[in-house]
């Protein structure tokens, strides 16, 4: 009887945390959908709107994903004048950085 409730408890605990996961991905893509997808593909597939910026789906190619962490939180600056200054909560930027994770093209 014990085993089986504690592999009862082991797999509740691995569905909440697969839940929270997806949560995050969800969340992370929904981000930036709102902020970002006016310029930049931000799905697996699809050409970004704006012509020179980068499909998000490629970004592991250039950077480390995970060197986009201070970036978010402290706000993103870019070098040309089309791109608005974005600054995200740490809460925002761990489900960003779990879902760019989760795009990347190898």
């Amino acid at each position: 009887m014990r085993a089986w409730i504690g592999t009862a408890a082991l797999v509740a605990i691995t569905m909440l945390a697969q839940a929270a996961s997806a949560q995050s991905l969800k969340h992370g893509e929904q981000l930036l959908a709102h902020n970002c997808a006016s310029c930049h593909a931000v799905g697996r597939s699809g050409d970004s709107p704006h012509k020179f910026a980068l499909p998000f789906r490629t970004l592991g190619q250039r950077y480390p994903i995970e060197s986009l962490e201070e970036a978010l939180g402290e706000g993103i600056i870019s070098g040309h004048p089309d791109m608005p200054e974005f600054k995200f909560d740490a809460s925002d930027v761990g489900a960003i950085i779990a879902y760019l994770k989760s795009i990347q093209q190898r």
